[in-house]
């Protein structure tokens, strides 16, 4: 899976390349498991802070993105969607930002504006400790904190398998 540029040049892009290899997010980074613990994170937030530890006992929709992601202004209002339509049977969507600048991430909000969680990482340390390749990637966290789905890039054809396994990941969330 690639990473989509908007074009900003071919300098910007080499810098963004850079970034994120720095970051241990394209190559040589293996993206985390099914089923293993996933990293915890505290991080600035619009509203407050979004802490992993605080999420325990939800299902957690960890999107990362960033402003220059064309699959992102896509992926946001079917984030909000899914917020709205299951967040009373536990499901918190928490999207994490990796832009240099949070002045991007605020424009990209002005304009399709999050009815859920957004948190600011500008410096790429969690995206690396999940071992994030492409924008956007998502990360559904069960109630225990294990992964149950990793899922890169974002496409209207995504939708309903997604959303298939947000449903199985709340059903399971109601039998424990």
């Amino acid at each position: 899976m690639s990473v989509i540029f908007k074009d900003f040049g071919h300098r910007s892009k080499r810098l963004v390349i850079a970034a994120l290899l720095s970051a241990g997010s394209v190559a040589g980074a293996s993206a985390i498991d099914v089923g293993s613990t996933a990293p915890a994170f505290s991080l600035k937030a619009v509203r407050g802070t979004a802490d992993s530890a605080a999420l325990k006992g939800k299902i957690v929709y960890v999107d990362f993105w960033a402003s220059w992601c064309v699959p992102c202004k896509q992926s946001f209002p079917w984030m909000n969607e899914m917020q709205a339509k299951y967040a009373e049977r536990g499901l918190e969507v928490v999207a994490i930002n990796v832009d240099a600048k949070q002045a991007d991430a605020d424009k990209f909000l002005a304009q399709i504006p999050a009815k859920f969680q957004v948190a600011f990482d500008a410096a790429g340390e969690t995206p690396k400790k999940f071992g994030i390749k492409a924008m956007p990637s998502a990360v559904i966290v069960g109630g225990d904190g294990r992964v149950l789905n990793v899922h890169a890039g974002f496409r209207e054809s995504d939708k309903a398998e997604l959303e298939a396994a947000i449903v199985a990941a709340l059903d399971g969330l109601k039998k424990r």
